[in-house]
């Protein structure tokens, strides 16, 4: 088994919370549904987002969307541009507690960080505002370089970047379908997050498991260091 060189990291999930960013998206998609003449009830758009979830969907929001429309591809599209223009400029960020910690551990082990997220450009300087941006080494997301995830060059743009290859990287993430799939794929170890909309999300067969599963920061770190060979003191 090749040394471990690097860690990715995926932003919204294991680093962003994004629980009111979730919760803001949520109540837009039913505002402008309804602007639209379409009534959603709680329990409707807790079962899209579960059929989202459950079928793997790259998108959630335009899953969820297209569900509720029932697969109205006009509806659908006139929904998610109306979605769009509201969230347009708005990006909460809540760092999650601790994992600064585990970053800057990382980095002083002399470990390659590196972003493998679908986020916007500008999330580099809101992470260099909270202190973590200068811990990695390949400052890339999906609005830098236009690769996105379950895409695998996301990640290969990321190996090249950093001089590794995949087989010397662990990929932190928290869904099965962009982040866990297509870095297993690849030859990487990985952590699952669980957390946030896709925190129930299970995969489709055993070559798509993550190599371990955690619910916290505490737990993710005793994972990395199981990962790396490092005591648990340390």
């Amino acid at each position: 088994m090749d040394e471990i060189r690097a860690v990715l990291f995926d932003v919204g999930g294991p680093i962003n919370t994004e629980i009111e960013h979730e919760r803001l998206i949520d109540a837009d998609i039913v505002a402008v549904l309804t602007d639209g003449g379409i009534a959603v009830t709680p329990d409707e758009y807790a079962a899209a987002v579960a059929w989202a979830v459950e079928h793997f969907a790259p998108d959630a929001h335009t899953a969820i969307i297209t569900r509720l429309v029932d697969g109205d591809g006009r509806r659908a599209e006139v929904a998610y541009r109306a979605l769009r223009e509201r969230a347009r400029g708005r990006y909460p960020f809540e760092l999650r507690e601790g994992v600064s910690d585990v970053i800057a551990w990382l980095h002083g082990r002399g470990l390659l960080l590196g972003l493998a997220a679908n986020q916007p450009a500008d999330t580099l300087s809101v992470l260099d505002a909270h202190g973590i941006g200068r811990y990695f080494h390949h400052r890339e997301v999906s609005g830098t370089h236009g690769y996105r995830k379950p895409d695998v060059r996301l990640f290969l743009r990321c190996c090249e970047d950093l001089a590794v290859t995949p087989e010397q990287c662990i990929m932190i993430g928290d869904r099965v379908d962009n982040d866990m799939a297509p870095a297993k794929l690849l030859g990487m170890r990985t952590v699952l997050f669980r957390t946030g909309r896709h925190i129930a999300q299970q995969p489709r067969s055993w070559e798509e498991a993550p190599d371990a599963e955690v619910l916290d920061v505490a737990e993710l770190r005793a994972a990395l260091q199981a990962m790396l060979g490092v005591a648990q003191r340390a």
